[in-house]
Parts: structure tokens; sequence; C-alpha cells
């Protein structure tokens, strides 16, 4: 399209190729997409570099362009930018009596020291202005059901309908278009596809993240409200930790000024998921990336200029790509910190900690090479602590996942460990799962007053006693896991002898061999179907290479849960020898043991059933009981076995 013939005038296309000279040559391709873990849902890519769509749909737009006056502006990087076109325009179609519809389209004010925050965050709040997310839901619910019936501008008109301040004018269309425009994967894959007209993404209902920002920008100048395209580098899908930025940006997000201030948004990253498996897109609305702090926006998103950091100081592309980076998810789930503050850690004899702080409690999970192996993970009132001792040395990669007040753990840090000593003294079990030690979790399950509160229990014998209080109606189970055994499902239980006192529930350990092993414990609610839910466990360390202690007798499902026994403890007897016995049973009419002959247990004055018996001639031994005095049934309780003559 040619312009009036002026001694100022320039051709469209001239105005682009004068912007693209300012980019620098494309080095590789970058996608414009927010990174997640392993198979976990991923984040978008994009096209290579921003040059390729950023703005440039308003070069096809130019049908209401009747006559125009143009000025071109070059700047060096890190100048404040300036409008790069100032049109005059003899006929522009816009919806009409929308309030503001003069500040929407005048020449928007640069970002000064008024719009700056401070960094690093405050921890004050996820936004940069105050807001109560509560005051939008009829708003969003309306927004989110408008459809298009003709054009951009009539469909900007139907949003406004119940829209009345620029706050809530803004709030409507990002909530249209994070809920009805899709992330296209072809144009992220296709380098040289154009970008998109507006008109073009009302009819696919697609587009890559220069056309989520142009549509935005467009719709917010008919609502009569300023916005600004910003192209930068970001963090996104195909990100990987440490890694450098340079050539094309990659990435294009908005600026909106509302109530005197520039503030931050991205709808491409607000609309939802691409997974990186079957490359398919999902709507997953993600509010975080609305009105965002800077501070925290900094974290995955580097203007093209620092002016468009919005903070004071602004932060140099060096510290962009060494600052540690907290995914969305790190603060919608409550997360305020993590340390080490680096995403880049070198272990220390083997090892290395994370801690990261909460606003409330939460619930964690750890990956290190995708298995959930190798680290000690405690839960905390306002956070975790996590011990990691990787299994070989060289690089790792470590991912933590929080699960806040969803069903679902989502992937919030992520860091590259570099180990260059293992100390095989403390290998881990396989089989222990996270967390480790009794927390606000366990309290919450039933589980208080544990009698050690600390996770990892150190016995010299191989022998220990685990006691903690049982909230009504809860059972314990417990079992007991080591990388040489037991094996079973049998076995992992017969090294624990669960003892019931009223209202607390005691655990005697005997461990097969010196080793680390461990104590895994579960609850379920006895009226509840269903089964038991893991709770925590802890880590059993014994070094006594003399430790050898058998299984404890098999229980059968007569054997209540206050009942105690205090001999014998061991599960195999052995020949040719008279046992004592001395059990605490409740609700039973008689008691026997059974071998060879029948011995009868005599109750004492107090509580307890006595006895003994002859192991001679036999290869089990069973204590019985009998319930109702009117009956003749007894029931088995315990099975010893005898060791062979």
């Amino acid at each position: 399209m040619e312009l009036k013939k002026d001694s100022n005038a320039v051709s469209i296309d001239m105005l682009l190729i004068v912007h693209s000279e300012k980019r620098r040559a494309a080095q590789g391709t970058r996608s414009d997409r927010q990174a997640d873990p392993g198979a976990l849902p991923q984040r978008r890519g994009g096209l290579q570099g921003i040059g390729n769509g950023i703005r440039r749909w308003q070069k096809f737009e130019g049908s209401d362009v009747h006559g125009t006056q143009l000025t071109v502006e070059v700047h060096p990087r890190d100048a404040m930018p300036q409008l790069l076109k100032k049109f005059s325009l003899a006929k522009c179609t816009y919806v009409q009596g929308l309030q503001g519809e003069k500040n929407g389209n005048t020449r928007p004010r640069q970002p000064g020291a008024k719009d700056a925050h401070a960094y690093p965050w405050d921890r004050s709040s996820l936004k940069s202005m105050p807001l109560d997310l509560r005051q939008f839901e009829k708003l969003d619910t309306y927004a989110s059901q408008v459809t298009v019936n003709s054009g951009l501008d009539e469909l900007v008109s139907d949003l406004l309908q119940e829209a009345h301040s620029d706050l809530e004018r803004v709030r409507v269309i990002w909530i249209w278009i994070c809920h009805h425009i899709e992330y296209d994967i072809e144009a992220a894959q296709e380098k040289d596809r154009q970008a998109f007209k507006p008109t073009d993404i009302l009819r696919t209902r697609k587009t890559n993240c220069d056309g989520y920002a142009g549509l935005f920008e467009k719709m917010c100048r008919i609502a009569g409200v300023q916005c600004m395209t910003v192209p930068g580098y970001s963090k996104g899908f195909g990100y990987q930790t440490g890694q450098s930025f340079s050539g094309d940006f990659d990435h294009a997000w908005n600026a909106v000024y509302l109530e005197g201030r520039w503030h931050l948004v991205d709808s491409t990253w607000g609309s939802g998921l691409v997974d990186s498996t079957t490359s398919k897109f999902t709507f997953l609305y993600n509010e975080f990336y609305f009105l965002t702090h800077p501070a925290l926006f900094i974290e995955d998103h580097f203007p093209d200029n620092k002016n468009w950091q919005l903070l004071k100081p602004p932060q140099s592309l060096k510290q962009f790509e060494n600052n540690m980076y907290h995914k969305s998810e790190f603060y919608n789930k409550g997360m305020l910190s993590a340390h080490p503050e680096t995403s880049v850690i070198k272990t220390v004899n083997g090892k290395a900690t994370i801690t990261i702080e909460s606003c409330a409690p939460t619930l964690f999970m750890f990956m290190l090479n995708g298995k959930q192996e190798h680290g000690l993970l405690s839960l905390r009132k306002n956070g975790m602590k996590l011990d990691i001792y990787p299994p070989t040395v060289g690089t790792h990669k470590l991912q933590i996942f929080a699960k806040g007040s969803s069903d679902v753990y989502s992937s919030v840090l992520e860091y590259t460990l570099k180990c260059n000593y293992v100390d095989i003294s403390v290998r881990l079990p396989a089989e222990l799962h996270q967390p480790v030690g009794p927390s606000w979790f366990s309290e919450q399950m039933g589980i208080v007053k544990p009698s050690h509160p600390d996770p990892i229990i150190h016995t010299g014998d191989g022998r220990c006693s685990v006691s903690f209080g049982v909230e009504e109606g809860i059972s314990v189970l417990a079992s007991l896991h080591g990388d040489e055994g037991p094996v079973t499902e049998e076995t992992q239980r017969r090294y624990i002898f669960q003892v019931q006192r009223q209202k607390r529930a005691e655990l005697k350990v005997q461990l097969p061999q010196a080793g680390k092993f461990a104590l895994k414990i579960f609850v379920k609610k006895r009226l509840e179907p269903g089964n038991y839910v893991f709770v925590f466990n802890y880590l059993l360390c014994c070094t006594n290479t003399k430790v050898n202690w058998p299984m404890f007798p098999e229980s059968f499902g007569n054997w209540g849960q206050d009942n105690e026994l205090l001999e014998p403890l061991s599960g195999v007897l052995p020949a040719n020898r008279n046992v004592p016995f001395k059990l605490k049973l409740h609700g039973v009419a008689k008691a026997l043991v059974k071998g060879q002959d029948t011995w009868p247990l005599t109750l004492t004055r107090e509580g307890y059933w006595e006895g003994s018996c002859s192991t001679a001639g036999c290869r089990e031994i069973y204590v019985m009981v009998l319930e109702n005095a009117n009956h003749n049934f007894y029931s088995y309780i315990l099975k010893y076995k005898v060791n062979a003559q």
C-alpha cells in the first residue's frame, strides 16, 4: 500500500525494514513458552525470533488508513522507546460511545520512575496493583462466554457491556483471549510463517505469541486503554537452566496503562499448555500472568528495553540469565522463597540442601534424574527442607514439585546439581518415600505427639521402639523396607510388632541386618472403605554388622489393636525348650498355646495371660483364644516357627 506522497512520507514496508534493522541476528531457535518438567504438560514453543511477527499485523490492517503522515524514529537498544509511527487518521472505524477512546489511541506515555517497582520482590503481592480477584468472578464468567458474531470492534463492544472501568475493560479482554485463542503449534514450528492479523485470529482462533500480544494491544486500543507490545527474551519451553540468550527475541507480551501506571500481562502464557509428548494444546488458565508484579515477571521475561522491566534497579541480561527461575506455580501455590538462590548447585561432601519457605503448610515431592530417590524431604509448617545425595559424580537434574490446595503436584523449581564426590556410606534405600519424619501432615492424618520428631533414627543393637498418639477411629499400619531385604509384603511387616495402649501406638522394630531401612507409616479411617494411605517414613540406620534379628511372630486378624505381647517377641523359637509366654489380651474368656500338646494360659491379677509350653517335636506354635465362654471355637491370634532340631 502506498501512502500520500509527502517529503516526510515513507511506505509501511520501509517502516518495518527500519524497525527490523535494530534487531540482532538470529543465533538459533528459541521457544516462547514457559517450561514445565519431564512428562508434565509443557509451555508452548514459538517461532524463531520475535522479528517474524511482532506488530507485523499492522501492515495488513492498513485498510482503515486513508491519509497518513508517518515518522520513523531509530534509537539505541536501551534508550527510552519511542512510538515508531504517528498517524493522522482521515478515517478510522472504532466502537462508538466507548469511554476513554481518545486515551487508547493517542501516543502512550513511556514508563518512568513512577512506574518502577522495587527489586527484589517485597512479598507484598503477586500483582502490581491491589486486586481482589473475587470482584472479577461475575465479569470473568461473562467475558468467557462472549462469542464472536462479526468483527473485532463488535467483539470488543460486546465485552465492554459489563465493564465499567479501564481495569475491567482490560480484564474482559484478557479473559476472552485466554479462554478462546489457542496456541498455534504449527506456526511455532514454521520459522517463516507470517504473523497473524486480528481478523485471521478471530477466524481460526489460533495464533503465536506475536499474535496474542498484537490482538491484546489492538483490543485494548479499541476499548480506549493504552497498551504496548513488548518484545524480549523468555525462559519458556526448551529453556535450559543457566543458558545464555542472544540473537532474535523469542517472545512478546504487553504493557497496559491503568490508574496512572504501567502494568504487565502475558496472555500467551495465561491461556494454556502444550504437552511436549503429544504436541496438543490444552486451555489451562493461569492467573499469574495478569498484572504480574514486575519483580516476579522479570524471572522469565526480559524486555528489549530495560525501562519496560518497570523495576528499580533494572536487571541486566546477565543477571536475568543467572537468577534463579521460579515457575509461575511456585507463586500460585503460595511459595515465598527458595535457597540456594542460584539455579546451579555444587554439592559439598556429596550433599546439597534446598529449603523452601511458603505461606502455608504445603506438600512437596522431588525427582532426581526422573526418580524419587536419593533424598530426604521433610515438611515444615511453612515450607520444606530437602537433603539430596546424588548417586554418582557428574551433573544431575533436580525437580521440585508442590501440591498446594489442589490434588495435583506441579513443578515449581528446577536445579542443576554438580557433584564431584559421592559418600557411599550415606546411600539411601530405594523404597524411602517422601516425606521423611512426622510433620503437620501426619498430625492432619491423625498421628500426633511422636516419640521421635526427627526423621532419622540410629540404633546400635538393631532394635528400636517408636510411639505416637493416634486419634479416635484411625488404624495404623507399618512396614519395613531395605535394599537387601525384607522383600515380600509379609516379611516387610514381620519385623515390626505393633502394640496399642489406649490412644497411643507403639511400633517395636527389629532389623534383619545392619544397614539403612525405611520404616513406612500408613493410616486409614476404620469405618471407611479403601486402602491405607502413606503418611511418612523414618530412616533407620544401624552400623552393627553383628545384628541379625529374626522376625516377630505372625499375627492374625483376631489379634486386637489393644493387645500386647511381652514375650516371646521372636517369631522363631528354639527347639526342645520350655518357652514362657506373657500377653495382655482384651475381651477373651480363655487363652492357650498349642504345639505338640496344648498348654493353657492363666490370667493374673495384673491382667496378663501367662504360661509356658514345650517346643519339643514342634515345627509351629500357635496362640489361640476363646472369645465367648459359651462357645467352643478357638481363634488363632499368633503363629511362631520352631527351629529345626
